[in-house]
């Protein structure tokens, strides 16, 4: 069994006091007896004035938030999966980055979100994250306390071929880190996250936003942890910040895969 933490976060356009929400948990984490934590997308700024953002976008050497989750894992002694960092890249651009830190402080992991949210909703929101951001290119996995640990953040969700790359990769665990809406969180957040679970035969650890955020925006929250049979074992719900955890057994995995070996199963798709 690896007992593991979930933040679900309500974060701020200071990403001073988010890094204080952010170490505080990693210590009640590892008071709790996690291995691991894992936060949401956009743990570190939540602003979608980009003007206002813009001097807090700093390349990931100078961010003091990961600063802050690498010394706080390192006292700790846990693992941190940190949701994303929106961070300077050296062309200029934004990568909106995931980042998972081991036990000594060290970067283990960098993912950088590959499908950007380029979306109109009949509520009358408009997001056009392609604006600012760069999309990432690269499938991540790396080795951690719950196993192989595949990369995802919140859009990415929708785009089955990146899922079906990390299950190839034999995946334990696949991070899936978000922001959602409430409208797209209510009609879509649920179903999709068990289906990746199911077509992967993996957990799926899906740290979530939630709340009114100082910038305006809401987000749908109901962080997730789902087992490889599509079970939730965790919901954290849709009102609050909170820290939670969760019990992964990893036998599940081997047992779920020899009653429905979907994975050995899967042949290639003629065009």
């Amino acid at each position: 069994m690896t007992r593991i933490a979930v933040l679900q976060m309500t974060s701020g356009i200071d990403p001073l006091h988010n890094a204080e929400v952010l170490t505080g948990a990693i210590g009640a984490a590892a008071m709790g007896g996690a291995e691991m934590i894992f936060t949401p997308e956009m743990t570190g700024l939540i602003d979608r004035d980009r003007a206002r953002a813009t001097p807090h976008v700093v390349p990931e050497e100078q961010s003091p938030v990961l600063a802050a989750a690498r010394e706080a894992a390192a006292g700790a002694g846990i693992w941190a999966a940190v949701g994303s960092i929106p961070v300077l890249r050296e062309d200029g651009r934004w990568a909106n980055r995931s980042f998972v830190i081991d036990s000594n402080g060290a970067i283990a992991a960098r993912y950088d979100k590959i499908h950007m949210f380029d979306v109109d909703l009949d509520t009358g929101e408009s997001w056009r994250e392609s604006a600012a951001y760069a999309p990432g290119e690269a499938v991540v996995t790396v080795d951690c306390p719950v196993g192989k640990l595949g990369l995802a953040i919140c859009y990415d969700l929708r785009f089955p071929a990146l899922f079906e790359a990390l299950g190839k990769a034999r995946c334990d665990a696949i991070a899936i880190p978000a922001a959602f809406t409430r409208p797209t969180g209510a009609a879509h957040w649920h179903v999709m996250q068990r289906a990746r679970a199911i077509e992967a035969s993996a957990f799926v650890i899906a740290a979530a936003q939630v709340g009114q955020h100082q910038d305006g925006r809401e987000t749908y929250g109901h962080s997730l942890v789902i087992d490889p049979w599509g079970d939730v074992i965790l919901d954290m719900g849709g009102e609050a910040a909170n820290l939670a955890f969760a019990e992964l057994d990893r036998s599940r995995i081997t047992a779920v895969r020899a009653q429905l070996p979907s994975l050995a199963n899967k042949r290639p798709i003629a065009q």
